[in-house]
């Protein structure tokens, strides 16, 4: 039985369920599976059987602070990646598969020695384009392609308080990479993948494998979300965020709600009461929901999906309101427009917001996207065969 590692910053939220659900695949096909997630409040509430959380609370905000203060992420948790490769070294795993480390979980540079000192096998999916950045995950940015510096993105995820590395720490990463012997990159989009292709990590083979979701919770469901809210007669706009602002499109529904006509009814998802200051009082304001099955109620009762995205690399919400027969219209930004199909909904380019109206008014009028071409779209999408992709990826890589 060969042995697998999956290391992923946290064990909630998209990228903790993908490495969560892959694992629940791959055990299926006789892997023997680990999995580490940081220690965190949120990941402990979570944490299941299967799952060791590394670290402590206290050294996650620690890190983070120095990452903050002096601009090197993932060169602090010292303590914490020593904990994880003793770890490894009782495993002894055949092939270690990372996630997401941008969130000062390991010590980027101790965990590769490790891995090229074993000479393990890896595979790294990139969530982001943080992996080939000097310092963040802003996707809207292509200064990486230069070799980093004088960043105009200091306060992007993971922000830094004034110092700026990011170049050097590119080139000591470049280095570092290229010392690994075998190394696939996943990403879930082409547009990613392509990035990675011009990116330090060019000398490797690139695989797409996109996203997926669960299609037996998202389908369309009888919901009395329409009479709850009095919309019986209201063309309903939705969009639908983990959290809201101008990153996300809050500007674009913002000015959409002083252009379009009263039959419109834009409905946001994942507001806050910080949020809610900003709206205007003809947008329907619902904190986050409680459930998925609620998500689902209020995805079958809408007309039309918004993802007015600025930074975004394969967006799950788009599958979902595809998958409860819900067309979606986005800006053209990362690989948020591969989603879609011409039967299933639109894209504009990223901040045309007066070709956005139009495409809306368009749409509303014409009626062009038919929910059985949605529903058949969506079968595209099945997690379980995503999941099964990276099952057989590992049998590759493994030889087997």
């Amino acid at each position: 039985m060969k042995t697998i590692v999956e290391i992923n910053g946290i064990n909630y939220a998209s990228t903790g369920t993908i490495a969560i659900n892959i694992a629940k695949e791959a055990r299926k096909a006789g892997f023997d599976m680990h999995l580490f997630f940081r220690n965190s409040r949120e990941g402990n509430k979570r944490k299941e059987d299967d799952q060791e959380l590394i670290g402590s609370w206290l050294d996650k905000v620690i890190s983070e602070r120095l990452c903050y203060i002096t601009g090197y992420n993932g060169s602090f948790n010292t303590f914490n990646t020593r904990a994880l490769i003793r770890r490894l070294d009782e495993i002894k795993p055949d092939l270690i598969h990372l996630h997401s480390l941008c969130d000062s979980f390991v010590n980027i540079r101790m965990l590769f020695e490790y891995i090229i000192e074993k000479d393990i096998p890896v595979i790294w999916t990139l969530h982001d384009n943080w992996p080939f950045t000097g310092r963040c995950a802003q996707n809207r940015c292509s200064k990486w392609q230069e070799g980093c510096g004088n960043c105009p993105h200091k306060d992007f995820y993971p922000g830094t308080l004034f110092l700026d590395h990011s170049a050097s720490v590119l080139k000591k990463r470049s280095v570092l990479y290229n010392r690994i012997k075998d190394l696939t990159v996943v990403t879930p989009s082409k547009w990613l993948g392509d990035l990675a292709g011009k990116s330090i990590l060019k000398k490797y083979p690139v695989k797409v494998i996109n996203n997926g979701i669960d299609l037996s919770v998202f389908h369309p469901t009888e919901t009395d979300f329409r009479e709850r809210y009095h919309l019986e007669d209201k063309y309903i706009l939705l969009g639908l965020a983990y959290y809201w602002d101008d990153s996300k499109g809050l500007d674009v529904f913002l000015e959409l709600s002083r252009r379009l006509p009263e039959n419109f009814q834009i409905v946001l998802v994942g507001t806050n009461d910080e949020v809610d200051k900003l709206l205007p009082e003809n947008i329907l304001s619902i904190h986050r929901t409680s459930s998925r099955e609620e998500l689902v109620k209020i995805y079958s009762a809408s007309d039309l999906f918004i993802n007015p995205t600025r930074d975004e690399n394969y967006p799950t919400v788009n599958m979902e309101a595809i998958a409860c027969g819900l067309p979606v219209l986005t800006f053209a930004t990362g690989g948020s427009a591969e989603i879609i199909s011409e039967t299933t909904g639109s894209s504009v380019k990223t901040g045309d917001i007066d070709e956005m109206e139009r495409q809306i008014l368009r749409i509303e009028k014409e009626r062009p996207f038919k929910k059985e071409d949605c529903l058949k779209h969506a079968q595209n999408f099945a997690m379980e065969d995503k999941f099964r992709e990276y099952v057989e990826l590992y049998k590759k890589v493994l030889g087997q």
